[in-house]
């Protein structure tokens, strides 16, 4: 898949969808399976424009909802539904000020050649959010594109949403989420150096810096896998373990949000290497101890937890 960033230069003739695909749920992959399909029907590229950061990171920094899945993982999960193209594009000032009609001329025309396009049924884009799809139609009418509208995506009568599986995840329903995400609610990074203190107290972790707060909290038993250059490699056993998502109270007042993993059956290095861990059971809120050694015998009962519950999930 071939990703581009920055303002789009003229491209050749696309289909295209446009969204945040913020954790890329069933309902954003059912928007992918369609318009792969017009894409082949069209005999054209099936690309995806989408922006970075989020609009409303950009417009209110403060209340901007969590993330469900960073810049990387987003296009990973983009790539793994046959899409050929994905624009990011940068959301700031001069973006958030454009007229509608100026972005469709602009953006989707000159820059990304666009022939059919695809968007949700609320889609709103422009200054002001002036901008809908009966505007796409007129405008499509006029430059020579097809638009069209998706449906919602519904489970059971539930519209499925970014903000559904944030919902989810922040009441700690795991099953809830991985059911309208299609799989188990992830997240991935690089491994930092920490303060070595689960070493210090038996319980060695792998360190993971979130840099935006996290959808989730608490303790958790997951599963990891370890990428190696080119991915994961095809047949690797995934590494069982338990996780803490949090800030650390025990530890620091008012630390940043760290996600820490101790893998029940890992003794090597990880420093430096990407990690994906896969959220499939909340054992507790995180809490604040006093003192280390009521951290220690914490950890040691959430471990055996986490444990427990995987000889009786298989």
């Amino acid at each position: 898949m071939q990703v581009t960033h920055g303002f789009p230069a003229r491209g050749t003739p696309t289909a295209l969808t446009i969204g945040n695909f913020d954790g890329v749920h069933r309902g954003h992959r059912a928007m992918l399976v369609r318009l792969a399909a017009k894409s082949r029907e069209l005999g054209l590229p099936c690309s995806v424009l989408t922006f970075e950061p989020h609009p409303r990171e950009f417009f209110s920094p403060a209340t901007a909802p969590s993330r469900l899945s960073r810049l990387r993982e987003k296009l990973e999960l983009i790539a793994e539904s046959g899409v050929d193209r994905v624009h990011v594009l940068r959301f700031g000032a001069s973006l958030a000020a454009m007229p509608a009609g100026r972005f469709v001329e602009d953006v989707l025309v000159r820059g990304l050649a666009v022939r059919w396009l695809l968007v949700g049924r609320d889609f709103r884009f422009g200054a002001k959010r002036a901008g809908d799809f009966a505007l796409l139609q007129a405008e499509g009418a006029r430059l020579g594109f097809g638009a069209e509208a998706m449906e919602d995506v519904l489970d059971g009568a539930q519209r499925i949403s970014s903000s559904g599986v944030r919902a989810a995840l922040a009441a700690g329903n795991l099953e809830d989420a991985a059911r309208l995400l299609g799989r188990p609610y992830a997240m991935s990074g690089r491994v930092a150096h920490g303060e070595k203190l689960g070493r210090a107290l038996g319980f060695p972790t792998a360190n993971i810096v979130l840099h935006r707060l996290p959808p989730i909290a608490g303790i958790f038993a997951v599963e990891a896998e370890i990428e190696e250059a080119g991915g994961t490699p095809a047949g690797a056993r995934p590494l069982r373990g338990v996780a803490s998502v949090g800030r650390r109270p025990t530890v620091k007042e008012n630390a940043a949000p760290l996600l820490e993993v101790h893998l029940f059956d890992w003794a090597g290095a990880l420093y430096g290497r990407h990690l994906r861990v896969r959220f499939l059971r909340k054992l507790r809120d995180e809490a604040k101890y006093d003192g280390l050694e009521a951290l220690r015998a914490a950890i040691a009962r959430d471990a055996e937890q986490a444990r427990n519950y995987f000889r009786n999930h298989g």
